[in-house]
């Protein structure tokens, strides 16, 4: 895993060398173990590298006079792709230089040939013109900006910031997304003019400007197909063991993150299968705020499957005084709370030095795991609605005004994922996958790890896996009232000891409890910011913290929280304040 950035000049002149090199600089946590460029004609290209594969030729760019990749990810069928181009005469062992060959061959089409995640930059001096892509999940992130100094990409926006490229300007529309959703939707982001790459799209420039754009689905439109359950089964576990097995080349030291629950411990399951030495396995806990804590059931869980356990606790200490500095890692904002304990396991699996972690993320989305796949498919007379019908702060009256317009990126999202060929559930699990499942998770797990040096892996987001997921009949996702239900069954057949099929409350995180704490004060400061006086009525924001410290009515806590997150996001990546000391003196560090 690494960090790209770079610069095209529609005048062909040189990019500047500090600006390209500022933007290193800010990226180095992603990549501490190296770091390249190169200047060519009117295109810079920085890499700071994290090596994982190929740790003695694997520097990059990669290429030479006609062509070069730099690259943020991992190739997981590289192997295989080597195989396919024998005739190349490669340079290194790299999983990405395949990419480039690639390229060679197809064009700007080269990515669908790719599997794995990834955000990648090629230079092609030979038609003058410079390639962006990015994973069909979206699992690496990927931005850009089209500024007078010329287009400029970058994985984070703050390295384009800290280069003086862009200015870090509030964008009024995403921030009411953040607010109502935890999460912002499509291209544009919560800076003005800043912009994603979407999941797998390739971009084309010439002359320093978007010449064309190609995009590769990471889902299949077609229709379920009328698996039995056995043949399910039999597709399932072959496309998912071979998922986990890929996801596991890498020339260094692995592990996974054990919730406990069906997915992690899927694909634990698989991971003990597949190697002769103890699995690695981390699982977060909270001891406080009468949450469930899930370790010593993840523990039962990892002791069966013979794998090293690991327990990290995430309690109250940590959250006034890890806060400000896990909110400075999210430039691109994510308010939902498991980044906490994210950002902690993240520390723990370096501090026992591992740089590759196995994770979970995208079972629920592959599989129908919420329980709002299941109210979706009910009519509305027995309880059914539609997915994100309200917003976190709907009904509470804390906000000036109701933000109308807050839910237009997620109707986008519904709108071209709705095909006849689809189901309703097969729909939503789309709509997920295009923003929830990139904006949130798959973000929370990148920053998350990437700002301790350590990847991120997620075998569930892999188009074998996908294929056979998306295809099942709606009656193998969800069957009396429980969702992932094959996956269940084929987790109970392969680790029993993760009782598959049991309820379980599922980890969460005490934050309205823990602001509740200290709810009278910390509602003094937050109210007494400028971008929250902005949004909301600073009585009713004390009035809403003040709540916590008693019986506070259902969505209180969700809602504080939102605005605790905002106020210190605010603070760091807008107004451009450092996130030293714990919340409260952040909050109240004299320059409101």
């Amino acid at each position: 895993m690494c960090g790209i950035a770079g610069i095209v000049r529609a005048d062909g002149a040189l990019p500047d060398e500090v600006a390209l090199a500022a933007m290193a600089s800010a990226l180095r946590h992603r990549g501490p173990d190296g770091a390249g460029g190169l200047r060519r004609g009117g295109t810079g290209m920085v890499h700071t590298r994290l090596s994982i594969i190929d740790l003695e030729t694997g520097q990059q760019p990669i290429g030479g006079k006609a062509a070069a990749v730099i690259a943020n990810g991992e190739i997981y069928n590289f192997i295989e792709i080597r195989e396919e181009l024998s005739g190349a005469k490669f340079k290194t062992k790299s999983d990405c230089e395949p990419a480039l060959y690639l390229y060679a061959r197809n064009g700007a089409g080269y990515a669908r040939g790719l599997r794995g995640m990834y955000s990648i930059a090629i230079a092609d001096s030979r038609n003058d013109r410079v390639v962006l892509s990015r994973d069909p999940f979206g699992i690496k992130p990927l931005y850009y900006a089209e500024t007078s100094a010329g287009f400029v990409f970058a994985s984070e926006p703050q390295a384009m910031f800290k280069a003086g490229l862009v200015k870090p300007v509030l964008n009024p529309a995403k921030r009411d997304e953040l607010l109502q959703l935890q999460f912002t939707t499509g291209r544009d982001t919560i800076y003005n003019g800043v912009r994603r790459v979407l999941p797998g799209e390739t971009i084309v420039l010439s002359k320093g400007a978007i010449h064309y754009r190609l995009r590769q689905a990471a889902l299949s439109t077609d229709a379920p197909i009328p698996w039995s359950e056995a043949e399910a089964l039999q597709r399932l576990h072959q496309a998912f063991v071979d998922s986990v097995d890929v996801h596991q080349r890498s020339d260094v030291p692995y592990g996974m993150f054990l919730s406990g629950g069906v997915d992690s411990s899927a694909v634990l399951a698989c991971m003990a299968r597949l190697n002769e030495r103890p699995v690695q396995a981390f699982t977060a806990g909270c001891t406080d705020g009468g949450v469930a804590d899930e370790r010593s059931h993840a523990e039962f869980v990892a002791r069966a499957a013979g794998a090293d356990f690991h327990p990290v606790e995430f309690g109250e200490a940590d959250f006034w005084s890890l806060l400000p500095e896990i909110v400075g890692a999210f430039d691109d904002p994510v308010a939902d709370y498991a980044i906490l304990p994210t950002y902690k396991l993240g520390a723990a699996a370096k501090e026992h030095g591992l740089k590759v972690i196995l994770s979970g993320e995208g079972g629920d989305e592959m599989f129908a795991g919420y329980g709002r796949y299941r109210r979706i498919m009910r009519p509305r007379l027995f309880g059914g609605r539609e997915m994100r019908e309200r917003g976190i702060f709907d009904g509470l009256g804390i906000l000036r005004d109701e933000m109308p317009g807050w839910r237009s990126g997620i109707e986008v999202s519904e709108k071209r994922e709705s095909y006849p060929t689809r189901t309703r559930l097969q729909t939503a699990q789309a709509v997920d996958c295009a923003d929830w499942l990139p904006n949130d998770l798959l973000l929370k797990l990148d920053r998350c790890l990437m700002a301790h040096g350590v990847e991120g892996r997620t075998p569930f987001l892999d188009p074998e896996v996908a294929g056979v997921a998306l295809h099942l009949p709606d009656k193998l996702k969800v069957r009396n009232g429980m969702g992932k239900w094959l996956l269940r069954r084929w987790l109970d057949d392969h680790l029993p000891s993760a009782r598959s099929f049991e309820k379980k409350r599922g980890f969460t995180v005490p934050v309205g409890y823990w602001i509740g704490q200290k709810g009278s004060a910390l509602g003094e400061l937050v109210a007494a910011q400028a971008s929250i006086e902005e949004i909301a009525r600073p009585d009713t924001v004390k009035k809403l913290f003040r709540s916590l410290e008693g019986n506070a009515k259902r969505g209180a806590g969700q809602a504080a929280w939102n605005l605790l997150y905002y106020a210190l996001w605010h603070r760091h990546h807008i107004g451009g304040r450092a996130p030293a000391g714990d919340v409260i003196t952040c909050l109240d560090d004299g320059t409101l």
